[in-house]
């Protein structure tokens, strides 16, 4: 079924995810301001109070009719209901955008994150209507491999640390629980992850917790995969997910080995244009009793920009940040990072 062209109809799927709140909040604050916001979800959340439009909306149930005449879908939420909601919005002839890997395999289906025009050097297809969008962590890894392609890369290896926030609210609650009643000396609570994830980094979560970390870790492997598009680079590449005991965001450390006589100028300014904020100068201080040390040199290091400083202890951490010059950005290392590293790359650090 074709869309009339001039449709202002969007549908949210999953709108009461943390991501499905975020997308409408970015559609309210851009030029698609005022056209016609569907909300729907499965059906335990059916019903929510939430607003749209500055107006009072209620997140509907999945119906028969739900994308007929929608100009655009985005599929946010769990990958079970992205693959419940895809037949209806292929069939209302939307052009979909996918957050929840309902269309990572799916042959029919274009990968997408930002800038991969440019580093694939492939323009996506004009009449393109199924857009897979990676994740995250599938964007940095795709994006950092892609750009070390043109470098003679032999190897990348990532470990990629997981927020809570990818579970939704439900595991942030959690996380907010388990580190006041550890900090109180309580027994914890563990219905979500079904063990202790704070104060924890985690290959895995517990046998009854429905949250799958080595399947999240395939997926955006498969993101990768497909941005690469070449068996024999992707096999180059090792990727590693590991749960991080923090509310939000992705951060991960990578190590890669390129081909000989790298111009290291033609490398950062190609990490530059691909979106990475790169620091020509750091320092890495692991022995805090050579802080002041470390401190004085990094105030006679002009071009030094960022140090990276390795301690669990929050006051000695808080004292470094003390000695250092205002010019310097400093990045906390947590011992247990480190450890972990080298624990998935074979002992190697």
């Amino acid at each position: 079924m074709s869309v009339d062209r001039n449709s202002q109809r969007i549908v949210i799927a999953g709108a009461s995810s943390l991501l499905g709140g975020e997308l409408k909040t970015l559609v309210e604050e851009s030029r698609f301001a005022g056209w016609d916001l569907r909300l729907v979800d499965e059906e335990n959340v059916a019903g929510t109070l939430t607003e749209a439009g500055g107006e009072a909306a209620v997140i509907q149930r999945v119906e028969e009719d739900t994308f007929r005449g929608a100009k655009y879908a985005f599929l946010a939420g769990s990958t079970g209901f992205g693959k419940i909601c895809l037949g209806p919005a292929r069939e209302a002839g939307a052009t979909i955008l996918d957050f929840t890997h309902a269309t990572l395999s799916d042959p029919d289906a274009t990968p997408w994150f930002p800038k991969i025009e440019a580093l694939t050097g492939k323009s996506v297809a004009r009449n393109a209507k199924t857009f897979s969008v990676f994740s995250a962590g599938g964007t940095a890894a795709a994006n950092l491999a892609l750009v070390l392609q043109k470098f003679g890369l032999q190897r990348l290896v990532a470990v990629m640390f997981r927020a809570v926030s990818e579970t939704g609210r439900h595991g942030i609650e959690e996380l907010e629980t388990q580190t006041s009643q550890l900090l109180s000396f309580q027994s914890i609570g563990s219905a979500v992850f079904g063990t202790q994830t704070a104060f924890n980094l985690l290959p895995r979560f517990g046998a009854e917790s429905k949250e799958d970390l080595p399947r999240e870790g395939l997926e955006i492997r498969a993101e990768v995969a497909a941005a690469v598009g070449d068996a024999n680079e992707d096999a180059k590449i090792s990727l590693n997910l590991v749960h991080a005991p923090v509310f939000y965001g992705m951060t991960f450390s990578a190590c890669a080995d390129l081909g000989e006589g790298v111009d290291s100028a033609k490398l950062i300014a190609a990490c530059k244009e691909a979106g990475w904020a790169v620091a020509e100068a750091y320092g890495l201080l692991t022995d805090l009793d050579q802080a002041r040390v470390f401190c004085k040199a990094a105030g006679r290091a002009e071009g030094l920009r960022v140090a990276y400083i390795v301690t669990n202890d929050d006051r000695r951490f808080e004292g470094v940040v003390r000695l250092l010059p205002d010019r310097v950005e400093p990045v906390r290392l947590y011992e247990s990072y480190l450890t972990n590293f080298r624990f998935a790359n074979g002992g190697e650090a």
